[in-house]
């Protein structure tokens, strides 16, 4: 497996694939640690998970550069994905014990309750747009729950994947309790199928997401998904403007557009939409590209070229349905830069409107009112976050409830969070990570009658 510097395309590192030898001992191996694992303590659990904190924030600068090496975030965003990776180490070495404390429940008998127990080593398929921290969200509560890990990373971050293998070696955590599979798709079905791989969880496309979850269905295994989005970022007539373009803008730029909760379709109020392009196109405007590793570009180059050829057939499908593009979308000979990009005029048959676009493209959808907007938010086959933006916050509450989506923000970035839960439904996915809804995905909830 290669992976590739997509700024210079430069070869970064190789790493050879495991045979299904390797894979299998490397799971049996994982399910001995985890006899052992699951009787230790809380405390002795959260003193090693506060140790990865600790390692992740003193190796910030070279974790940093090797997430930016191996898939092009900028080297800011990378240093604020490792503190957040260190955040919830912290957050579940802290709470996990009250999380799954025995949960009395008043029954005939003279004692009931429901207990929180470990079910066995949890294979993690992951992606390479937040190589650490979709792991450590992962990995924090699973590791406290006292489950093991396997971790399945996406072909291009394996370097990614070694590190974060090191840095729960080296915080102490006993061997085999968290290890890394480098291992192609078409292995992960064969793991699913150990017996002794318990669940499996996956963030991804829909396709991966279809085939993990048809693989742990035949198996019955318990899975978790978490897809793709295509997340309205609403904007009412009584909206603060400038912060809501600024907010709006960097939540469509973040990791170049590669992030499944980043705003896509924006849907403004007639009222306020001239005000609110032109303003959008200015902010858009500020994004130049450049190498980042170097702390002053403000555009990265998406993670290989072959996503820019798939962002621009978006672009072009749509403008060919009638979309007009008042920015951008001019597609480079070579290279993974996209320009940051924004359509007018979009409609819902077109490729940016019901399809998730993974790249710096603003799709802008004018409505009448803020039912006609709600209804846009809800025509999607996706549900997995949305913004609304209003300065009415009890009317930004009440239509809160009426947006299907997994997280709705009022006057904000969608973004995960240790303390919410973080999910979606429809084509998004299901289950949820983070928060005591996460850590408790991965538990057998037992019940337990005394009389």
């Amino acid at each position: 497996m290669q992976s590739i510097n997509p700024y210079n395309n430069q070869l970064v590192a190789e790493y050879p694939e495991m045979s299904a030898q390797e894979v299998s001992a490397i799971i049996d191996s994982t399910f001995v640690a985890w006899q052992s694992w699951k009787e230790t303590s809380f405390a002795y659990r959260s003193s090693r998970m506060c140790n990865a904190a600790s390692l992740l924030r003193s190796k910030k600068k070279e974790l940093s550069e090797l997430i930016t090496l191996e898939m092009g975030k900028l080297i800011g965003e990378a240093e604020g994905e490792v503190e957040k990776c260190a955040w919830v180490c912290e957050y579940y070495a802290e709470h996990a014990e009250a999380m799954l404390a025995d949960e009395p429940i008043q029954t005939d008998g003279q004692k009931s309750m429901a207990v929180f127990q470990p079910i066995g080593p949890i294979l993690a398929v992951m992606p390479w747009n937040y190589p650490f921290w979709q792991v450590f969200r992962f990995a924090a509560p699973a590791l406290m729950a006292g489950n093991v890990g396997l971790l399945k990373h996406a072909s291009n971050v394996q370097g990614c994947a070694v590190a974060i293998e090191k840095i729960f070696s080296e915080a102490g955590f006993p061997s085999n309790v968290f290890r890394s599979l480098i291992i192609g798709s078409a292995q992960v079905e064969a793991v699913i199928a150990n017996p002794k791989v318990r669940a499996v969880t996956l963030t991804g496309s829909e396709f991966a997401g279809s085939q993990v979850a048809a693989a742990a269905g035949k198996y019955l295994k318990k899975s978790v998904l978490e897809l793709g989005g295509s997340d309205p970022f609403m904007v009412l007539a009584d909206a603060d403007l400038d912060e809501a373009v600024r907010l709006g803008v960097k939540s469509r730029m973040l990791t170049s557009g590669q992030t499944c909760i980043s705003a896509k379709r924006f849907i403004v109020v007639e009222e306020v939409a001239e005000r609110f392009l032109a303003k959008m196109v200015a902010e858009m405007g500020k994004y130049l590209p450049g190498n980042p590793i170097d702390p002053a570009t403000t555009l990265a180059p998406l993670s290989r070229r072959n996503f820019v050829e798939d962002v621009h057939r978006q672009v072009q499908a749509s403008i060919a349905m009638g979309a007009t593009c008042i920015k951008g979308g001019q597609l480079e000979e070579k290279g993974c830069f996209y320009p940051p990009t924004v359509l007018t005029k979009v409609t819902l048959e077109m490729p940016v409107y019901k399809e998730e676009t993974f790249g710096p493209v603003a799709a802008v959808i004018v409505v009448s009112d803020e039912n006609e907007a709600v209804r846009v938010a809800n025509d999607s086959l996706f549900g997995l976050g949305a913004a609304v933006w209003t300065n009415d916050l009890e009317k930004g509450e009440k239509l809160a409830r009426q947006i299907e989506a997994g997280a709705i923000f009022i006057n904000g970035l969608v973004k995960s969070d240790p303390r919410l839960p973080f999910g979606g439904i429809k084509q998004s996915g299901f289950g949820r990570e983070l928060s005591h809804y996460g850590i408790k995905e991965f538990c057998n909830i037992k019940s337990v009658w005394i009389k």
